[in-house]
């Protein structure tokens, strides 16, 4: 104790208080250390991570070989900006390619930076090659979408606290239901460019589309001349037991949005992944970021994806995904609503009158779990994909403890 009578964690959270903007409500731990599936606060106290940093550590907490590459590459070269090549880009080009079924890259550092570099190539594309009048390409996009937090992007949120007091927003953009393809075959217009998507709604609530949805979406968009546009940010890399989620669904899109895990959590990376046809639109200074395709970053990610792959964490996903559906959906709670999700991405709803998924998420810290609500009356649950059985089996003890306790 401080000479105030406040713990170490309460001079800490008093500082971010102080000193911080308000735009976050996290939960009150401060945490120090992470490996695997675990990580610890400054108090000692030990927690089961089941939100992944919004499924960017996939990999686990401080990947042995995802270090051990950071490190590495961190000494030789971490920056050359694009002014100049570098010998971690083309390799990373070539796996990711060769692992996506992809054409070519833009490499970006966000995920929000993803989806803004694809509006970017998707409109060029339009009045490139579509042929459309310039400035009046359109996009579709989804109701309850989240792409990021630019002002182009919450321009288009159908999330009214996304948009206050940020107006005006770019034109260029109309909304349709998520999971209707009849009503986005009716939006297409001669000056629609692309269709932008989340093949799994993750900020949204875990919401799935119907099975056949994207079948659907594929064969309009093929149709119509559209692009079909899937972010895969949180949704990819295993996260759902598929590589991409949008292989639930037999589909594949011309533009696939990915970053988060594409780093195992340790450093910003984001890309899109295309044909040449669409990323073939930009030719030199038409768009481009200091950091985007640093050595550091291509090293990591590199590690990072070898690792997913080779040990055999999409299959873990697959496999105890299903499992922890099944013994959450056993449990015997009154305030539960719903189970949904693929793998290793599973939504909690619960009924509006509990009064909200957050007193939930506390009490689930107080058990050594780590979770945090979405929209309100979702709990979300995603652990690392290293994630074992017991440690399910070890979670969901817990998890039942506190979806039946009295509040």
């Amino acid at each position: 104790m401080s000479k105030k009578g406040l713990t170490q964690t309460d001079e800490l959270i008093a500082l971010e208080n102080e000193y911080g903007a308000k735009n976050y409500k996290p939960i009150d731990v401060v945490l120090s250390r992470g490996e695997g599936i675990w990580v610890w606060d400054i108090e000692c106290n030990k927690y089961i991570d089941f939100l992944s940093a919004y499924s960017a550590i996939n990999q686990g907490h401080c990947h042995p070989k995802i270090v051990k590459a950071l490190v590495e590459q961190a000494h030789k070269l971490p920056l050359t900006s694009r002014a100049f090549r570098n010998d971690q880009l083309g390799p990373f080009y070539k796996e990711l390619c060769e692992l996506t079924n992809s054409h070519m890259v833009l490499p970006m550092n966000s995920g929000a930076e993803a989806v803004e570099s694809a509006i970017k190539a998707v409109r060029k594309w339009g009045y490139k090659t579509k042929n459309i009048l310039e400035g009046e390409a359109e996009i579709i996009v989804c109701e309850n979408n989240f792409h990021g937090r630019t002002v182009t992007i919450v321009g288009f949120s159908t999330e009214e606290q996304y948009k206050d007091g940020y107006g005006p927003f770019a034109p260029g953009f109309k909304t349709v239901p998520f999971g209707d393809a009849e009503a986005l075959e009716k939006a297409i217009t001669p000056n629609t460019v692309a269709f932008l998507v989340e093949p799994i709604q993750g900020e949204g609530g875990i919401i799935l589309p119907p099975e056949d949805y994207f079948k659907k979406v594929r064969e309009i968009c093929d149709r119509k001349n559209v692009i079909f546009v899937t972010d895969e940010i949180q949704t990819g890399l295993g996260r759902t037991g598929k590589l991409f989620a949008e292989e639930h669904y037999g589909v594949q899109a011309d533009v696939t949005l990915i970053g988060k895990a594409l780093s195992g959590g340790l450093y910003p990376i984001s890309a899109v992944l295309s044909n040449k046809e669409v990323l073939g639109v930009f030719h030199p200074g038409d768009h481009g970021s200091t950091y985007g395709g640093n050595p550091l970053a291509c090293a990591v990610a590199r590690t990072a994806l070898k690792v997913l792959v080779e040990e055999g964490m999409i299959e873990n996903a697959a496999n105890l995904g299903p499992y922890f559906m099944e013994k959450l959906e056993e449990i015997n709670s009154p305030y539960v609503k719903e189970v949904r999700g693929k793998g290793l991405l599973i939504g909690v709803e619960l009924y509006p009158e509990v009064g909200g998924a957050r007193q939930f998420c506390e009490a689930l810290k107080e058990e050594g779990l780590l979770c945090k609500e979405t929209h309100d009356n979702i709990i979300r649950f995603a652990p690392p994909l290293i994630i074992e059985k017991e440690d399910l089996d070890w979670a969901l003890k817990k998890i039942k403890k506190v979806l039946t306790m009295k509040i």
